[in-house]
């Protein structure tokens, strides 16, 4: 990215924190902090601290030993980069930046800085960002889909390369490692996770690989994605050891036509709950309702989860340039579990998919 594309989200980030009635934003080290400069110091126990303000320039606090680091980011020359030594008070330094009134602080601020500043800023209240501006990142740019169209196409290689392995006699942890090996061939930098759910296992939506040797018959979850370029994957897909019974046959159908549903009911203005709502009437009514049981979808992008959430309840309106994940599943206690995931990128008149990756029902060796 470019120091321009910096500039621009600085503008529209102190513009929309503006027209939440907001005095500005405090972005600690995180997503959003990488998103709105470049920069992406690890979390510590020091203080970094971006202050964008309603009309005032961007200014960034940082650690004394940090100022080489943060000068050098994209905006490092672009905007007012302080200070502060060991010994001497961060939030004091802070308070004086921040000034008075609402910000909206990054959800991923340690709660240690933000007691911090609740004392030393008594002129200042916080409310967290993806309460006050859930918008700051969920609509990608055109450079952002295309990242994360190039992540997807990875993880559908990945996927490919899978499928041509054997799982039968071997443990989840094998074939865990052995996708996530696919993975960084397909050119993926980083690996966040890998679940492979067999048999009774897959109904577990976030069961952790372990030494369970993987039996003909089994249906098997995989669950994966990294990061390419700071950009998340994540796709599920099931697959079966040998010919399926005709219950997981009838199960993954299910699943898959709930899938095309909430991928069918995506469009511009529309509520996310709406989506969720249409994945689920497709599995209420096959009779497994209670066997799907967790959200449809989550935002993708920096992050593997962010805004914004296809869930009950979320009545915000999906726009051009959101991308998020839809993922229904069907999990039968003691039997099997079923997820299908594809990331897919809202346009002004629909929706598109990131992964193409094939939703038949794949049999492995």
């Amino acid at each position: 990215m470019t120091a321009h594309v910096y500039d621009a989200r600085l503008r529209r980030a102190g513009e929309t924190a503006a027209a939440a009635g907001l005095a500005g934003l405090a972005v600690t080290p995180g997503a959003d902090l990488v998103y709105l400069t470049g920069y992406a110091p690890p979390p510590l126990e020091r203080l970094t601290l971006l202050v964008v303000g309603v009309g005032r320039d961007p200014v960034m606090l940082v650690p004394a030993l940090e100022s080489p680091a943060a000068a050098s980011c994209p905006v490092g020359d672009r905007i007012e980069i302080v200070g502060w030594a060991d010994g001497e008070d961060p939030y004091e330094r802070a308070a004086a930046l921040l000034g008075s009134g609402p910000f909206a602080i990054t959800d991923s601020a340690w709660a240690s800085h933000l007691l911090g500043l609740q004392r030393a800023a008594g002129g200042c209240s916080f409310v967290s960002v993806s309460a006050s501006v859930p918008h700051l990142r969920a609509i990608k740019d055109e450079a952002e889909l295309n990242l994360l169209r190039r992540v997807a196409e990875a993880a559908d290689r990945a996927f490919a390369e899978v499928l041509s392995a054997r799982f039968g006699g071997r443990s989840e942890r094998e074939v865990a490692e052995e996708v996530a090996a696919a993975l960084r061939r397909q050119g993926h930098e980083e690996v966040d996770f890998t679940i492979v759910g067999s048999g009774p296992n897959g109904a577990s939506p976030h069961h952790e690989p372990g030494s369970r040797r993987i039996e003909r018959g089994d249906a098997v979850v995989l669950d994966f994605g990294g990061r390419m370029d700071g950009y998340c994957s994540d796709i599920t897909r099931t697959v079966v050891v040998g010919a399926p019974e005709p219950q997981i046959e009838e199960v993954y159908e299910v699943v898959r036509t709930a899938q095309q549903a909430a991928f069918e009911a995506i469009a511009p203005g529309v509520p996310a709950e709406r989506v969720d709502a249409a994945a689920r009437a497709v599995i209420a009514a096959a009779g497994y309702g209670g066997q799907f049981v967790h959200r449809t979808g989550h935002g993708i992008g920096l992050e593997v989860h962010e805004p914004p959430y296809i869930v009950a309840g979320n009545p915000t309106p999906l726009r051009p340039g959101m991308t998020f994940s839809i993922e229904p599943g069907i999990y039968l206690p003691n039997r099997f579990g079923v997820r299908i995931e594809d990331i897919v990128a809202v346009t002004d008149d629909g929706a598109v998919r990131l992964n193409q990756a094939t939703r038949d029902l794949q049999t492995v060796a």
